[in-house]
This record gives structure tokens, sequence and C-alpha cells, in this order.
């Protein structure tokens, strides 16, 4: 017969390696801290031997996994625009939603949307470089949250059961759709700028609109919530020529401020109640000061600085700012002074790099399209730790990677990995 110390040892170490597993919750686009993790057992070196388990996904994506409860949620697509050459009808793409068990990688169910419109044509030079799944879910208790475009907002129960459906607006933008939903209390948060040139709070219980803000103008990125400089919570994104900051439970405008006059993809980082937007064609980066009213401009901008990203988000470290720009190139910078401290180009050749970097343990992980995972100490003096290749798998890899136990999700157009140490590290 089995002891009772016998039985107590293994309900321990079973409540042990559930516990591990779901250790840190990433339900959110970028977790809950702006692309920095709690987490330090992840390699910095991997190879096949690393691959706990692989997943092969239905289509391609570039939105990234989140993980709530021991279960995985992923989006892609199917049906059009997959082949660059065949692209297809758009009236035949599918939009899916993952749940996928984290402790094996099995795929326990799977929900499609259909195209709401034929408008949603496909480009060469610009969907085609992300795909129509380029927004991250959003999750918690209550369900999973996607949001796909044109089609729109919706809500799922966490056994796949779709409870409602809201529609965002039907416009459709060269550039397709890309801004990841929030959650915020008892709300749904979407930018909807290429669909309604809107900022939309919808009831993540009932699918009905609480507020709207218009004017969301050349706006990729997706909003984030904060604690200001009063102590009050904050919601802010970029939009052509400003950052704008709302009252997150009513959407009432609180404050302004001038920043980069073109369109905007990578999302804002905040840090000790400053904000620190990014992006345009130009490259640019601003501090500004939260917690103002009105137009700050004058009284909030703390520097600018003329060097930035198109796409990927930064990420805030020990008084430093970090970001790769979409061409190969990492920069650090001074977030008290707006001072660059390095600019390097990544080497070998990363090509394009549209994922934000994850901060774990001192270290930058950088994913490139399709030249590998660079690693890079988290330092004022730049320092290539790794450089990792997966090198079974030749499609594109546009996703953040995200944390899990003792490692990490790691999503391609055909696969999601998920990477672990060794057992015998």
């Amino acid at each position: 017969m089995f002891s009772i110390r016998f039985l107590l040892t293994i309900v321990f170490v079973i409540c042990n390696l559930s516990t591990s597993l779901a250790a840190e919750s990433w339900t959110q686009f970028r977790g809950s801290d702006f692309g920095a993790t709690s987490a330090t057992e992840l390699p910095v070196e991997w190879s096949s031997k690393n691959v706990s388990w692989k997943t092969a996904l239905p289509g391609p994506g570039a939105s990234s996994p989140v993980i709530y409860d021991g279960a995985i949620y992923l989006t892609c697509y199917t049906g059009y625009g997959v082949d660059v050459e065949e692209p297809g009808e758009p009236l035949d793409l599918q939009r899916h939603l993952l749940c996928i068990q984290a402790n094996n990688g099995q795929i326990v169910w799977q929900k499609t949307i259909g195209a709401v419109s034929a408008e949603n044509e496909f480009n060469d030079w610009a969907v085609a470089l992300h795909g129509y799944a380029s927004s991250t879910p959003a999750v918690d208790a209550t369900g999973v949250y996607v949001f796909f475009g044109d089609a729109g907002c919706f809500a799922f129960d966490h056994d796949g059961h779709q409870r409602w459906q809201f529609a965002c607006g039907k416009e459709n933008h060269a550039f397709g759709s890309g801004a990841s939903p929030i959650l915020y209390n008892d709300l749904v948060i979407v930018n909807a700028s290429p669909e309604s040139e809107s900022l939309i709070a919808i009831n993540k219980l009932t699918g009905k609109e609480i507020w709207r803000q218009s004017e969301i103008l050349e706006a990729w990125n997706t909003p984030v919530i904060y604690t200001n400089l009063n102590g009050a919570h904050e919601l802010a994104l970029s939009v052509e020529g400003k950052v704008l900051a709302y009252d997150p439970e009513d959407g009432q405008a609180r404050w302004s401020c001038e920043a980069i006059d073109d369109y905007i993809c990578p999302s804002i980082v905040a840090d000790d109640g400053i904000l620190y937007a990014i992006g345009g064609r130009d490259n640019t980066t601003v501090a500004i000061r939260s917690g103002g009213a009105g137009d700050v401009t004058e009284s909030h901008k703390l520097w600018e600085l003329g060097k930035g990203s198109n796409v990927p988000s930064p990420v805030i470290h020990d008084g430093h700012l970090y970001w790769a720009k979409e061409k190969g190139i990492v920069y650090c910078a001074n977030v008290s002074t707006g001072e660059m401290v390095y600019e390097e180009r990544l080497k070998p050749k990363s090509g394009l790099i549209y994922a934000s970097p994850l901060l774990v343990n001192g270290n930058l992980y950088y994913v490139s399209r399709e030249k590998g995972t660079y690693v890079v100490a988290a330092q004022p003096q730049f320092e290539l730790v790794s450089h990792n290749i997966m090198e079974e798998d030749d499609s594109v890899f546009n996703a953040n990677p995200v944390p899990l136990a003792n490692g990490f999700l790691l999503r391609s157009n055909k696969f999601l990995y998920y990477l672990r140490k060794e057992m015998s590290d």
C-alpha cells in the first residue's frame, strides 16, 4: 500500500508542476508589464533538443499567444492571402481562434470566423507582410476576446462558445488591421482606427458599447493602461501627430501632446508615470510626463529623439529604453535624458524584425522574421549573447515571444513552439 507521506508527495509534485506551468499568466499583447517578465529560467541558447512540443497551425498569422489557466489562445487565418502569387478570393478568408493545452501543445478547440466583405483586398507590399490575423487575443476569467478587423470584435467562453460579436467598422486599409484588444475592469477596449477611426469600449459581458472616441487617425498601435503621476489610471495611444490620454472607465479625454507626425504601429510603454512613444517612417521617440490636462505639449513633453522604429515596440529596463528598428538595428537610450547610448546592427544580418522584444532575466529576445532570434544583454553596452535559428522551419516569425514556465512560446507561420531549458541544465 502507498504510504500517506508518499501520496502527499505525489500531490505536492503535481500541484507544483501545475503551478509552475501557469506561474505567470500572459493575458494580453506584451503581457502586463510592457514586454517584461519576471521569469528567470528561459533558455538563452536552443536547438531541437529544447523543443518540448510543437504544434502545427492551420494557417499563418502575426498575432502572439496569450495564456490563461493552463490554456494558450492564438489566432491564424486561411483561405485568402496565404499564397502571395495566388491570393484567391476575399470572401474565402477565414480567421481562426485556437485553444491549445499548455502542457502538451494539443489543440483543444478551434473556432472560425468567415469574411464579411469582399473589400478586404490583398496586396503584396503591406498586408502580405503580416496577414489577416495580426491582433493578439486578450483573456481573463470571463472569456477570450479577439479583434478581427472589419469582421469585428468577438467574445468566446473558455469552452469555445461564442458569446457576442461587435461590429467595429467596415472600412479597410491597405496596411490591414493589427491593434490588439485590452481589458479593463468590465470593458474590452479596441483601437479600430483602420475600420472606423474610433477607440471603442465594449462591455465584456454583454457586448454593448459603453463609450467611443473618434478621430483616432493613422493608428495601428495597441492602447496601454498605466498609473499616472497623480495615482490615477489612464489609457493612452499614439495617433497621427499626437499622443492621446483618456479615462479608461468612461472614455473622457484627459490630455493630448504633440508627438509623431505619421502613422503609428508601435505601442507606448510607461514607467514611473512617464510615457515613451515611438514610431513613424522617420523613426522618432518621444518622452511625455503623464497626468496633465488639455494640451500638455509645452509643459509635459520631456524630450524627443530622432531615432525610433516603424514596427516593433520598445521595452524599459534599469533606466534605459531598448528597441529594434525593423531593418535589423537595435538601440539603447537613456530614459532620463533621451541620450542615445548605442546603435548597433545585428550580425549575422537579421533581415526584417517585426516582433517586439521580450525582456527576461537581464536579456532581450529579438525575433527576426527569417533569420532567427537574437539574445542581447539588457545593458548600456551592446553584447550579443546568442543567435538561435529554428533550422527545420523556413517560414516567417512575426510574433512576440511569450514566457511559459521554464521556457517560452515562439510562433511562426507554420508552428507554435514551446522551448524549454534541457532537463539536464
